[in-house]
């Protein structure tokens, strides 16, 4: 995206905050094709098909709706946005590894009790895996990667910076690659 793009969506977006429906509206517009586009060259490279990105479109478009609350203001407007598209995308991908919809329905009482004794084995090994981990880091991975938090909240909630948070996410995703390495 050009400079000249995000003072524009920068501008945009601050006028809506003011309550300008118009300027909401150009905005939405003028960032569906953008994210329609990011959507079908990501999906493409996870060899899936473009006629998801529609959907894709929407739901990124309704999270920027439900999130903008969270727009700091003093930060360009490019991160953020990239931010929702990218977690939207990732969301996408793991509802659409195994859908119910591709399982035959005589099969579904062994899919289930195979996923709920995985389900509870995983969660089971994750928690011994983070308690090894020190608090800091435990803290932003839980937040941010378990329990959907934005770095922004998580900085709050613990009161540490946003540039700590993504540090300890780093290195402890890090360390826990490590553990789970030796481990194996």
């Amino acid at each position: 995206m050009t400079q000249s793009q995000e003072t524009e969506f920068k501008a945009l977006v601050l006028r809506s905050h003011c309550g300008d429906p118009a300027a909401y509206r150009t905005l939405l517009s003028r960032l569906a094709p953008r994210l329609r586009a990011y959507h079908k060259r990501k999906l493409t490279m996870a060899g899936r098909g473009v006629e998801e990105a529609e959907d894709l479109v929407q739901e990124t478009l309704l999270a920027i709706h439900l999130k903008r609350h969270t727009y700091d203001p003093d930060a360009l407007f490019t991160p953020w946005l990239h931010a929702i598209a990218r977690y939207k995308l990732i969301d996408h991908l793991r509802r659409g590894r195994a859908s119910v919809r591709e399982v035959p329905i005589d099969e579904y009482h062994d899919l289930i009790a195979a996923d709920d004794h995985v389900a509870r084995e995983c969660t089971r090994d994750m928690a011994t895996l983070l308690d090894r981990l020190p608090t800091q880091m435990r803290l932003a991975i839980e937040s941010v990667k378990l329990e959907g938090k934005t770095v922004s909240e998580t900085a709050t909630r613990y009161g540490m910076s946003e540039s700590n948070v993504k540090i300890s996410i780093h290195r402890g995703l890090k360390a826990l690659a490590a553990l789970i390495a030796r481990r194996d």
